[in-house]
């Protein structure tokens, strides 16, 4: 397994950037849970999408956006998000490396850093910065987080609208239920139980594999009362 090289910081393998993300959740699961909801899984995301997504064509940016994940990593998300006085931060790094991957990376993280201390309005914005690659994984929890950060502000009709929009374009067992719930929830929240039965029963006949699929009976039975 290739590991950081402290000169060039040299991209982490899979396992790596696994354990990382994992002893991130460990460490922050409280406000993970509570503060931002579908913010592990574009935590996860992006950490793993490192190895692929990172190319050495701007070595410089790549080193500043290593330093501000250091940063992020140990739960420093203001010196992460506006530099520490010896490295740049995120903000930083997506401003004076914009036109690299590595800049454009650089916005999603400091749009967690910005949930991360409950700075929502202003997260969906440097959110929105960022240019998707296309997969379903990264993506869509953009698009999920995007959603937390909207039902935060008090804004549950765009929140709902946003989760189903994040479900339907991961279409997977891992990210789709969470979306799902998530809306059906908002949905009951806004007396719309049709609407909200439809979430719940898309987990039932769609995703089988997934987690909340054995538990999605309560939220249907909860619904048709």
């Amino acid at each position: 397994m290739a590991k950081k090289k402290k000169n060039n910081y040299e991209v982490n393998e899979f396992d790596e950037a696994l354990v990382a993300s994992k002893s991130f959740f460990e460490k922050n699961k409280k406000a993970i849970v509570y503060g931002g909801g579908a913010l592990l899984a574009i935590i996860i995301a992006a950490l793993l999408i490192h190895q692929f997504y990172i190319v050495p064509r701007n070595q410089k940016a790549n080193e500043s956006l290593f330093a501000a994940q250091e940063l992020f990593m140990n739960g420093e998300y203001e010196k992460a998000l506006n530099g520490d006085g010896q490295n740049m931060g995120f903000l930083a790094v997506a401003d004076e490396f914009g036109s690299t991957k590595a800049g454009n990376l650089a916005h999603l993280y400091a749009g967690l850093c910005l949930v991360q201390t409950d700075k929502f309005q202003e997260a969906i914005d440097e959110l929105d910065k960022y240019s998707s690659c296309g997969d379903d994984m990264v993506s869509p929890s953009v698009i999920g987080t995007i959603a937390n950060c909207y039902a935060e502000l008090g804004q549950n009709e765009k929140a709902v609208e946003m989760l189903v929009k994040a479900a339907k374009k991961a279409d997977n067992n891992t990210l789709s239920p969470i979306y799902l719930i998530q809306a059906g929830q908002i949905y009951e929240s806004l007396n719309q139980n049709d609407k909200a039965l439809d979430c719940y029963n898309q987990i039932k006949t769609k995703y089988q594999q997934s987690m909340q699929y054995n538990e999605v009976d309560k939220y249907i039975e909860r619904v048709k009362k």
